[in-house]
């Protein structure tokens, strides 16, 4: 007897199309929920932001879902925001996904810009990401400095001009992320927050970031999915030099799992691209996604021993600038990894100490 197909998921759908605030503006996408969208300083050009309508001890305030980076055009779009929709009202919270610099960068900017006075707003975000942003703004890791250009060597990429380049960028989060405030309120995995009358529930995700929450709301049927789910390109999954044998892939590949148990109309608010419903069809894109990236791999690696660097033009088509380039090799070792802690592939470190992967 044949078994019967999986059903088929809804494909994605836009329900507000192409249609997107400009800076200093915003979309109201539901009553009490706004959606800011502002410029960012590399190829990934622009990030999402949510402003909620709240009220702390009884007093109307905005609670703000992640900050963008500290940078000037940034700075003047939300004084431009709060000189206009936002304008009566204080920042009460800022809410913060997780500790990437166009999330975490602004916030400290903002709350010491539009707090009630001698009321600091107060910063909320996982522990694990809050300890991880303090210590990445006084000594960067994962993409520069000498840990990250040594760690990137150690699995192949010997860029002339482009190990130096790394090297150089020892300030790099610093330099977006000039501050985290020094006090914060600890998001958790399961935590429900009330923001404007409404109960949102933290659900945890890993494999992007330490750990990384995004926010779900049952009675409104919306996700503020941050980076963890995204339309139309994959979530960053890395292993960097502070966690060198990490299982970032497997651990995001877990996370999905979360996702796929809300309804399938929810509504997904993320971070980079449009606001989206289909979020099972998502998930199964993107597992599927990195089931070819590990076949690539595989085939790859059973040809010869293979290195990280050695396989970015595998997985990767386009052309990388450096930027692009410490991400992609963090995506590499992160494939790598996954193949190797399940025991499919092996690694050894050739005569300059460099990892090589080859079939287990």
């Amino acid at each position: 007897m044949q078994s019967s197909a999986a059903p088929q998921q809804p494909a994605l759908q836009y329900p507000w199309d192409n249609t997107q605030p400009a800076a200093g503006e915003w979309m109201t996408l539901r009553p009490g929920l706004h959606w800011v969208r502002m410029p960012l300083p590399f190829a990934l050009n622009h990030i999402n932001l949510w402003v909620l309508d709240d009220e702390l001890d009884e007093q109307p305030c905005w609670t703000v879902v992640d900050a963008g980076v500290s940078i000037e055009a940034i700075h003047e779009a939300w004084r431009t925001l709060w000189a206009g929709p936002m304008a009566g009202k204080p920042l009460g919270r800022m809410l913060v996904t997780h500790m990437h610099p166009d999330h975490i960068g602004n916030a400290q900017w903002l709350i010491e810009q539009f707090s009630s006075p001698g009321r600091p707003a107060r910063l909320w975000i996982s522990a694990t990401d809050f300890l991880a942003a303090t210590i990445a703004c006084q000594s960067t890791t994962g993409y520069g400095g000498d840990r990250a250009a040594d760690y990137f060597a150690s699995h192949g990429l010997d860029d002339g001009e482009g190990l130096p380049l790394i090297r150089q960028r020892g300030g790099y989060y610093s330099s977006m992320v000039p501050a985290v405030p020094a006090s914060y309120r600890r998001l958790r995995d399961g935590l429900t927050v009330s923001i404007g009358g409404h109960d949102w529930r933290c659900i945890a995700g890993f494999g992007h970031a330490p750990e990384h929450i995004a926010l779900y709301s049952e009675a409104q049927g919306v996700l503020i999915s941050g980076d963890m789910l995204l339309p139309k390109i994959s979530t960053n999954v890395s292993v960097t030099d502070t966690e060198p044998e990490a299982d970032s892939l497997g651990l995001f590949l877990d996370s999905l799992s979360r996702y796929e148990e809300l309804p399938p109309d929810t509504l997904v608010l993320p971070s980079h691209g449009h606001p989206f419903t289909g979020i099972h069809a998502r998930v199964d894109a993107l597992r599927a996604h990195h089931q070819e990236r590990l076949d690539d791999i595989r085939h790859v690696c059973a040809q010869r021993p293979s290195t990280a660097a050695e396989l970015l033009p595998v997985l990767f088509k386009r052309t990388l600038d450096m930027h692009q380039t410490t991400f992609a090799m963090g995506e590499a070792v992160a494939h790598l990894n996954y193949l190797w802690h399940r025991g499919e592939l092996r690694r050894q470190a050739d005569e300059r100490g460099v990892w090589r992967f080859s079939p287990g």
